[in-house]
């Protein structure tokens, strides 16, 4: 007999008769054959047959070959067939381990269905839509959905039936009907539309193209439906309205919000739910653009109070995007025109906007009071007072003549001294103790391994507990970690992605014996098969898979009592003494170190030492311990000298013009280049770093592989890469700056979370990392904007930051397109906001010769940097002109960009 189970077989005994045909049938897969066999069971015989089901089900669940796939629809139909009443077979249909195909549109399955009586069908079809919505996998909804039409039973209106129904239709190929037509053919769409409004995560769903036919897609198509009648119109008016005051995911909003635009409510339908758009003022940029528009349109045919007015200002001159507040100013500025009556809540409406962190928009909100004050009357001077005091002093001299009374104090400078706020320089978080027992041990490997990114120290402490408990008692180590290993046992040796700190599992299966851990020089440089490495591991991954497989070997072999390149802060530093300490002990007990572990921690250990730790290293009289004493002698591993390279495609890098063909994208970057420490520095005996490390430091050149690499989510940082180099910081942010650059030119995300961590690092900050924080102010993502201004703070908090370097290379970026203008001002924004007015300063005085110069026309933009420079101008007193700032301020017109070059101009010029 063949089968899904043909290898267990000979063990199993089938029952003769009808029962052993059905069995037979299941086992061969024979899917067609269930129905008939069924209908010739008892009670008595289909609950027998149902006990083997269940046990072959039991053996069929891991089991995904294609006769095991067949297995399990012929037991999907059979198990539903044996089962005394519906609730368990629905249970049994609704089952998530009977995937494969898509057995609900299987004939013999609708044929067994029809065959039942059909309160059964019913009850089975009711609770199956009862089930919770499954993220993927296989669904039973075409066969409830079939139920329900052939038998018209109520529709149940359930997430999983509503969305199995939308899903259908959304999933359809081939030649069809545009979309309105088949709802308007389907008995089902008036009842299942209305529901459909409530579902989540639909939004992509609902606004997209399902043919090429203009307007094929389900808002067009409700909205079409609501107006010929199927569909309650104002009902979906009220579902959009509630969804969108709901929340959600901004898909989603939109979705909605598109919607409802096509349903076209009409003004007085605006007007009656005047409070719920209202509320929508405070929603997504979209949303309240939209609502924006409705009041505006609703007070100007006077269907609105005049509160609606003021209260809509009070919401929309508080937010961020100065498209809707220059729109709000403008709705006030005609609300005065056509209604003079009203001038005096307009102007104290507009006054609202002067606390506006763009002077731009303050001047312009001054404009629309000052149009309007003469109507207003004196009433409103007091109010007007109190909010001038929020208005850039740049315009205090004009309010004051406006309002008859002086505007912030004399000369707007204060009397003491400018004071900038950086912060401070906090010490290495420490290690702390290492893990102490066996059952602490468990705990943390088990978190370790569950964590989706495990942090520096958290992996150093398991790997560095595991070795210690190896070496205290390995085999009661072993029955503690039974629970763990049970739970994320180790995947094998097939390597297709980077190693990672989760591949710590290979050194929990070395030390059960489930694995035969090799000797370390079988695959140290690259010879042999690594158990841990594949074509695709990175340099950085090298380096982890050595460390790991060593350490597999050790707890197996001679079990050394502690590893020697555990860090002593989280950054992954160590420090002299530790390691001295450490290499002593080794000593005293006639160990020697491992290879790769030596390797780690003399590119860990901090190079510059006290003198009495310098002796103590002088002092040590092993191979190792003279390698280190020379290596803290010498100064450790030499830093590498940047160069600047243009790297354009087609054009190749500028420099020497390597030859590039970088034909996927148009962009130009600064990038570096490194000559790499090629087989590195000697130690007094010879000794040399392994090639896995030596590899860490390869020389760098811009190159279309290493780009290619870089858009390979395969080869982007984990933030255990940067402990490996604690004091080389510069090497670091030079192999990895295509990741930053992506995050400016090509919208990537995630890259600047890594730049605090290169700020806090050791070394020098040269070219590479001054670059690196220079595309991450300008990336497209905020929250690497945020990452970048945390390094740039911190750089300039411990006095390492070059800013003259930092603004001259952000001034060629945005020369080159690489940097955008806007997304540069709301970074530097954020770091002045933090209290570091000087540091912005002094990148952006360095960044505005470049920025103007290759300004024309204007980019978007220019005008923010310009009033941040000149706020941060006048908060620390700067003086001395810049010349590209004189000739901009001198050029005809008053756009925004020559308005703040001329207010720049002034400040610098006291």
């Amino acid at each position: 007999m063949s089968g899904p189970t043909s290898g267990r077989e000979s063990a199993v005994v089938e029952p003769a008769g009808p029962v052993g045909d059905l069995l037979a049938a299941v086992r061969a897969g024979s899917v067609e054959a269930v129905p008939e066999l069924l209908a010739g069971l008892d009670r008595a015989q289909r609950r027998a047959c149902l006990v083997a089901l269940k046990e072959l089900r039991r053996e069929l669940r891991d089991d995904w070959s294609r006769s095991a796939t067949e297995g399990r629809g012929a037991m999907l139909v059979a198990g539903a067939g044996c089962h005394p009443g519906p609730a368990g077979a629905a249970a049994w249909l609704g089952a998530g381990d009977f995937g494969g195909r898509d057995w609900a549109r299987h004939p013999a399955l609708r044929r067994f269905v029809e065959a039942q009586p059909q309160e059964w069908q019913v009850e089975v079809v009711t609770r199956l839509a009862q089930r919770p919505v499954r993220p993927w996998g296989w669904s039973m909804h075409p066969l409830v959905e079939a139920v329900v039409r052939r038998t018209g039973c109520a529709v149940p209106l359930t997430e999983a039936f509503v969305r199995g129904w939308f899903d259908g239709l959304s999933g359809e190929h081939g030649p069809r009907p545009p979309l309105v037509e088949r709802l308007r053919a389907d008995a089902l769409a008036p009842v299942l539309l209305p529901p459909l409004l409530e579902l989540a995560d639909i939004g992509w769903q609902l606004t997209r193209q399902l043919s090429p036919r203009p307007g094929d897609a389900w808002t067009t198509a409700i909205a079409r439906l609501a107006t010929d009648g199927p569909l309650d119109r104002v009902d979906l008016v009220e579902r959009c309205l509630a969804r969108l005051l709901r929340g959600g995911k901004p898909a989603d909003q939109r979705a909605f919000l598109e919607l409802l635009r096509a349903l076209d409510p009409t003004p007085e339908e605006y007007a009656a739910r005047v409070r719920d758009v209202l509320a929508l003022l405070g929603g997504l940029s979209v949303l309240a653009g939209h609502a924006q528009e409705v009041l505006a349109r609703l007070d100007e045919a006077g269907l609105v109070g005049p509160e609606v007015l003021v209260e809509a200002s009070a919401v929309v001159l508080f937010r961020a995007e100065k498209k809707l507040v220059r729109a709000q100013l403008g709705w006030l500025d005609k609300a005065a025109r056509s209604r003079p009556e009203r001038s005096g809540p307009v102007v104290l409406a507009a006054a609202e906007a002067f606390g506006h962190p763009d002077t731009g928009v303050q001047e312009r909100a001054l404009n629309v009071v000052a149009r309007h004050l003469a109507a207003a009357g004196e009433a409103v001077l007091p109010g007007l007072c109190d909010a001038a005091a929020l208005l850039d002093p740049v315009h205090h001299a004009r309010a004051g003549g406006l309002f008859g009374a002086a505007i912030g104090g004399e000369g707007d400078e204060p009397d003491t001294g400018w004071e900038e706020f950086l912060p401070p320089v906090a010490p290495p978080r420490p290690f702390g103790e290492p893990i102490g027992s066996a059952a602490e041990l468990a705990v943390e490997l088990s978190a370790l391994l569950a964590a989706r990114e495990p942090g520096v120290l958290a992996f150093e402490r398991v790997l560095d507990g595991l070795v210690r408990e190896a070496h205290r008692d390995r085999a009661a180590l072993v029955e503690t970690l039974v629970p763990v290993r049970a739970t994320h046992p180790w995947q094998g040796t097939g390597r297709w992605g980077d190693c990672t700190p989760r591949e710590v599992s290979y050194v929990v299966a070395a030390l059960a014996g489930e694995t035969p851990p090799r000797r370390l020089w079988d695959f140290l440089g690259g010879a042999g098969r690594s158990p841990l490495r594949g074509a695709r591991t990175s340099a950085f991954g090298a380096v982890l898979a050595v460390r790991l497989e060593e350490a597999a070997w050790q707890v197996t072999a001679h079990r050394p009592p502690y590893l020697l390149a555990t860090p002593t802060d989280a950054g992954g530093a160590i420090t002299a003494a530790a390691l001295v300490e450490r290499l002593a002990g080794y000593e005293a007990a006639g160990l020697t170190p491992g290879r790769a572990d030596l390797c780690a921690a003399l590119l860990r250990v901090t190079p510059e030492a006290p003198a009495e730790t310098a002796a103590a290293a002088e002092r040590l009289t092993s191979p190792a311990g003279r390698w280190l004493a020379h290596w803290l002698r010498t100064g450790g591993l030499p830093g590498q000298p940047s160069e600047r390279v243009l790297f354009a495609p087609g054009r190749g890098a500028r420099r020497g013009r390597t030859p590039t063909d970088r034909w996927w994208e148009e962009v130009e970057r600064t990038a570096v280049a490194q000559p790499g420490i090629g087989a590195g520095p000697k130690g007094p005996g010879g000794e040399r770093l392994t090639a896995e490390f030596r590899r860490l430091l390869d020389p760098t050149e811009p190159s279309v592989s290493r780009a290619r690499a870089a858009d390979d989510w395969v080869w982007r940082p984990i933030p255990h890469w940067t402990a490996m180099l604690p004091h080389h910081r510069e090497e670091l942010a030079a192999r990895w700056l295509d990741h930053f650059a992506m995050g400016a030119d090509r919208d990537e995300r995630g890259a600047g979370r890594f730049l605090p961590l290169l700020a806090e690092s050791g070394g020098p900050a040269g070219l590479a990392l001054h670059l690196a924080v220079g595309y991450g102010l300008g990336a497209r993502h905020a929250e690497d904007r945020t990452g970048a201004v945390d390094a740039l703070l911190v750089l300039a908090g411990r006095g390492q930051l070059d800013a003259a370097l930092l603004g001259r290379e952000l001034g060629g970026l945005a020369a080159r397109g690489t940097v955008k203008p806007a997304r540069l001002a709301a970074a530097l924004g954020l770091a002045a906001g933090t209290g570091a007015y000087g540091t912005v300063w002094s990148v952006l005085g360095a960044a505005l010769p470049g920025l103007l110069a290759a300004a024309e026309p204007p980019a978007r933009g220019l005008g923010d940097l310009l009033a941040l420079a000149t706020d941060c101008a006048r908060r620390t007193r700067a003086r001395g002109p810049l010349a590209e700032v004189t000739e901009t301020a001198g050029r005809g017109g008053s756009g925004r960009v020559v308005k703040e070059a001329r207010a720049l101009r002034d400040v610098l010029a006291g």
